[in-house]
C-alpha cells in the first residue's frame, strides 16, 4: 500500500475494483466517503457484484470474475491513444524511454523464453539494450520503436473497447466512461486512488491485475502523490504483518528472499539478490542489502555470528526447486511423506482450496496441533458431522493437541495496519486461565524440541542450538522484547564518516540508516528500524495534529519504512522540485533535505539532480516493463482462469490460461470444463460474518443466521429456482448446499457469444459454530495458486447448481 487510509479523502476518483471496501473494510471506507464529501470525488466500482460498496458510488459496472486484467489493458490503450498521460512524469519518472533487447517479443500469448517442459520463462531477453558503458539505452523523443512505451502500445492494441466486452461482458458504453473518468486525473492537480483487497490477489493472475493498475497509475502520474496510489486493503492485521516478518515461505523478514540451494555462500546469496546500480548516480537503495542481511543474522544467532562463519548464513533454511507453500505441504502430507503438523492461528481445513483434499491430507497425519484461542473446523476434522464433515473417527489416527491461545486484547503488543502502520496496544482484559500467548507455546515447544535433541540426537541441532533467545524468560519473551530485537542494537559504538558517534553499544538504533554489513548492528527486521528508538516506543505515539489538512499525522504511531506515509513522495513533485498540484504538497526542499508535510522516500539530493525519485529500482526510475520481477510476464496479459466459463481465449485460442500459474502434478485432474459445471462460482466476505473467528459469537450469528448462495434472476428462471429453495452447488472437487437467494445484485453477462451467469458463494460457514452447522465453501475451490505468490485462485472456479428438496 503506497498511500494510507486517511489519504484516500484526498483523491478526486476513487475507483474500488477487486474489492468491497464498504463490506470488508466498513471503518475504513469512510475516507471514500470523505473523499466524496470534501472534493466532490467520483467513486467507481467494478466488480462481478453490486455490492455495498456499489450501493453508494456514483459509478458501477459488472466484470466477468477473471478478466480484470482485459479491462485494465483497455484503460492503458484509452490513455495512450487519447494522449491522456502526464508526459513529464511518465518521461522522467518511468522506463518509458528505456530501450528493450532486441530479443524480446510477445506471440499468441507467450513471451520470448518459454520453456513448455518446465512451464517457466528464461527471462534474459527481457532486458534493456545497454550502450558501451554498460548504462540502459534511452530514447527520450520515445521514437524508437523498441522504447518502452511503443511496446506497452503495441501490446494493448489487442485491448480494444470491443474486445473488453467481448472478453469482460462490460458493455462498451460503460467501458468508455470508466476510462475517460480515469484519464481525467492525468492532469497535475487531479488524483485518483485505486482501493484493490482478494477480489484481485485470489486468482491464477493476481499479481498482474494488480501491476496493471499499477501501470495506469504511472501513465497518469498518480504514484506518490496525495491521493494517489496503488492501496491494498488489508482485511485484518495480520495479513500486512505476515508479509512484513518473512512469513512467506520464501521470504525472510523484510522482503529479503529465503536462499535457495545454489546460494552455498552468503557471499554469493549477497551478490545475487543485491542488485547493481544500472543507471549511474541513482540510489538504487537495496544496494544496501548485506546491512540489511547482515544485522538481520545477528539478530538471528548472536555470538554465533561471526564473519568467520559467515554470520551464521548457514544456519537458514534453503528453498529448494520444489516450493514448499501451503498446495505443496498439503499434496506431501497427503502421500504421506509429512506426518506433523503445527497449525497456528489458521483454520486451512476452511481456508485453503478444495476441502476434501485437506480433510484426506490431515488423516494421513500422526499429529497435528492446532494453536488457536476457539475450536475451529480443522481442530476438529476427526469428528464425524454427517454431510458437512463426513469422516469416520474410528479409522482417524491423527493425535490431534489444541492449545488454547489468547485473543489480540488479551496481550500486549503491536499491529501493522493496511497503510504500513504499527501501532501499539496494552491488554484489556486476561485470558482464561488456560490460555497462554502464541510466544510461550512456541517457547515452550523449543525448549522440549533441544532437551529431546539432546537426548535423542537428530538432524539441524546444530542450526537450532545456534539460535538466540535472549528473553528475561525464555519460556516467556515479551513482546517488547521482540519490538526492539526487530529494531535493531548498536552492538559496538557507531559512527557517521566524519567520525562522529551516533549510537553507542547497546542503545537501540533509531533508523535503518545506520545498519552495517561488518556485525555491529543488528535488526530482525530492516523495516522496522526506528519503531522502539532511544526515544522511546514510536508505535506507541498518539498525537494526531493535521497542520496540513492532508491527513499526515507524523506523530500518530509508526509508519515503516522511517515513518514515511507516502511512498515515493519525491516523485509529487517535478525534476525542479515544484509540486505537480501546489495545494496538496508532500515534500519541499529546505537546503538540506525534501522533508516537509510527510518524510521524504528520497535522499538529499537537490533539486534538478539526475537522481529520480523510485529509489528502490536500480534505474532509479519506476517500471511499466516491469525486467525480470514477474514470472508470468514483463507487461500484464490476459489469461482465463484455469477453470473457464468459455473454454477459450479470445486474445489467444492456443494460449488459454496462464502458462506458468502454480498447478502440482497430483491436482492437475482435480479441474473442470464448462461442459459438465457451466457457472462461474465467486467467494467474497460478509461484514456479518467477518473472518472465521465471528462465527464463535452469538450476535454476528443471530444477524446472518444462515449460509446462502446468490444467484442471478436469469439463472433462476432458467433453472426453476426460487427465492428461499435449497440449492446444492457442486464442482469437480466437491459440493455445498445453502439457500438460494434470487437477486439483481448479479447479472448474467454476454461473453464472447456465451451468456454467462455468475454464482456469489459468501465464503462463511462450517460444522464448528455457535449458530447451525453448514458446509464449508471451499469444498468447492481448486488448487491453482498465482503465479508470482501461490495464492489460490478463489475468486472464479466452475460450478453447477441444481434445486434439491433436502432440507438443511
Amino acid at each position: 500500500m503506497t498511500n494510507h487510509w486517511v489519504d484516500i479523502k484526498n483523491a478526486n476518483v476513487v475507483v474500488v475494483m477487486g474489492g468491497n471496501a464498504a463490506e470488508a473494510h466498513p471503518v475504513g471506507f469512510r475516507w471514500a466517503i470523505e473523499a466524496k464529501k470534501q472534493n466532490g470525488a467520483k467513486l467507481m466500482v467494478v466488480d462481478p457484484r453490486f455490492n455495498r460498496t456499489a450501493a453508494v458510488a456514483d459509478f458501477y459496472s459488472p466484470i466477468r470474475s477473471g478478466t480484470d486484467i482485459t479491462l485494465l489493458s483497455g484503460v492503458i490503450k484509452y490513455l495512450l491513444d487519447n494522449n491522456a498521460i502526464q508526459h513529464e512524469y511518465v518521461k522522467h519518472y518511468t522506463n518509458a524511454s528505456f530501450l528493450i533487447n532486441e530479443g524480446y517479443g510477445f506471440e499468441e500469448g507467450l513471451f520470448t523464453g518459454y520453456d513448455e517442459a518446465e512451464r517457466s520463462y528464461d527471462k534474459s531477453t527481457w532486458s534493456y539494450q545497454l550502450d558501451e558503458n554498460g548504462q540502459p539505452k534511452r530514447d527520450l523523443t520515445m521514437q524508437d520503436p523498441r522504447c518502452v512505451i511503443n511496446l506497452l502500445k503495441k501490446h494493448v492494441e489487442r485491448y480494444t473497447p470491443e474486445m473488453v466486452e467481448r472478453v469482460c461482458g462490460t458493455k462498451q458504453k460503460a467501458f468508455l466512461e470508466f476510462a475517460e473518468t480515469i484519464a481525467s486525473t492525468a492532469v497535475p492537480n487531479r488524483t485518483m486512488t485505486i482501493l484493490y483487497a482478494l477480489g484481485w490477489t485470489h486468482h491464477s493472475v493476481g499479481a498482474q491485475n494488480i501491476r496493471a493498475m499499477a501501470m495506469i497509475q504511472l501513465l497518469l502520474g498518480n504514484i506518490g502523490m496525495a491521493g494517489g496510489g496503488i492501496n491494498a486493503l488489508r482485511g485484518h492485521s495480520n495479513v500486512q504483518g505476515t508479509t512484513d516478518m518473512g512469513l512467506f515461505p520464501s521470504m525472510l523478514p523484510g522482503y529479503i528472499p529465503l536462499p535457495t540451494e545454489t546460494d552455498t555462500s552468503l557471499e554469493s546469496f549477497l551478490n545475487r539478490i543485491t542488485p547493481k546500480t544500472a543507471a549511474e548516480g541513482q540510489t538504487n537503495y537495496w544496494q544496501n542489502t548485506p546491512k540489511f542481511v547482515v544485522s538481520m543474522l545477528k539478530t538471528f544467532y548472536g555470538e554465533n555470528a561471526t564473519k568467520d562463519n559467515e554470520w551464521g548464513f548457514h544456519n537458514l533454511p534453503k528453498q529448494y526447486k520444489k516450493k514448499m507453500d501451503h498446495l505443496q505441504y498439503i499434496d506431501l502430507m497427503d502421500q504421506g511423506k509429512i506426518t506433523g503438523y503445527l497449525c497456528q492461528g489458521y483454520n486451512p481445513l476452511a481456508s485453503y482450496p478444495d476441502k476434501n483434499k485437506i480433510s484426506s491430507a490431515l488423516r494421513k497425519l500422526k499429529f497435528l496441533v492446532v494453536m488457536d484461542p476457539l475450536k475451529t473446523d480443522t481442530s476438529e476434522f476427526w469428528q464425524n458431522h454427517g454431510e458437512y464433515n463426513d469422516v469416520n473417527p474410528a479409522e482417524i489416527q491423527t493425535e490431534v493437541f489444541r492449545l488454547p491461545t489468547v485473543c489480540f486484547a488479551e496481550e500486549d503488543g503491536s499491529i501493522a495496519n493496511s497503510g504500513r502502520w504499527l501501532q501499539w496496544h496494552y491488554k484489556a482484559a486476561e485470558p482464561p486461565k488456560e490460555a497462554k500467548p502464541d510466544v510461550d507455546i512456541l517457547s515452550e515447544i523449543r525448549e522440549v524440541m533441544l532437551e529431546m535433541y539432546e537426548k535423542e540426537g537428530g538432524p539441524s541441532i546444530d542450526t537450532i542450538k545456534a539460535m538466540t533467545w535472549n528473553y528475561q524468560n525464555p519460556l516467556e519473551p515479551k513482546a517488547h522484547e521482540i519490538a526492539k530485537e526487530s529494531n535493531g542494537y548498536a552492538l559496538e559504538d557507531l559512527y557517521d564518516a566524519n567520525g562522529n558517534l551516533i549510537a553507542k553499544k547497546g542503545e537501540l538504533l533509531s533508523s535503518f540508516a545506520q545498519l552495517r554489513d561488518d556485525g555491529t548492528t543488528s535488526a530482525a527486521n530492516w523495516i522496522y528500524s526506528g519503531q522502539w528508538t532511544p526515544k522511546g516506543n514510536q508505535m506507541d505515539n498518539r498525537d494526531n495534529s493535521d497542520p496540513s489538512g492532508l491527513g499526515n499525522t507524523l506523530g500518530w504511531a509508526f509508519a515503516w519504512p522511517a515513518n514515511r506515509r507516502v511512498l515515493y513522495n519525491r516523485a509529487s513533485a517535478d525534476l525542479a522540485g515544484k509540486p505537480w498540484d501546489p495545494k496538496r504538497p508532500l515534500i519541499k526542499w529546505n537546503g538540506k533535505n525534501w522533508n516537509y508535510i510527510d518524510i521524504a522516500d528520497f535522499g538529499t539530493a537537490p533539486p534538478n539532480s539526475n537522481v529520480m525519485p523510485f529509489i528502490m529500482n536500480n534505474e532509479g526510475i519506476s517500471r511499466l516493463f516491469a525486467l525480470d520481477k514477474m514470472v508470468d510476464g514483463p507487461f500484464p496479459e490476459h489469461y482465463e482462469p484455469i477453470e473457464s466459463p468459455i473454454g477459450t481465449n479470445p486474445l489467444h485460442p492456443n494460449v488459454i490460461s496462464n502458462p506458468v500459474a502454480r498447478i502440482l502434478d497430483n491436482d492437475k485432474a482435480s479441474f473442470g470444463n464448462a461442459s459438465e459445471f457451466p457457472y462461474v462460482g465467486t467467494t467474497y466476505r460478509l461484514t456479518e460474518h467477518f473472518h472465521w473467528w465471528t462465527k464463535n459469537a452469538d450476535l454476528n450469528m443471530i444477524a446472518q443466521p444462515q449460509p446462502f448462495v446468490e444467484i442471478s434472476e436469469d439463472l433462476a428462471n432458467e433453472k426453476g429456482i426460487a427465492q428461499g429453495d435449497v440449492v446444492k452447488v457442486t464442482s469437480k472437487r466437491g459440493y455445498i448446499k445453502a439457500k438460494a437467494v434470487v437477486t439483481k445484485r448479479i447479472k448474467s453477462l454476454d461473453v464472447d457469444g456465451k451468456k454467462v451467469h455468475t454464482i456469489g458463494i459468501p465464503l462463511h460457514g462450517g460444522f464448528i459454530a455457535d449458530g447451525r452447522k453448514s458446509f464449508l465453501p471451499n469444498a468447492l475451490t481448486g488448487r491453482v495458486g498465482d503465479a508470482n505468490t501461490q495464492t489460490p485462485e478463489f475468486k472464479t472456479f466452475l460450478v453447477n447448481i441444481e434445486k434439491t428438496t433436502e432440507a438443511l
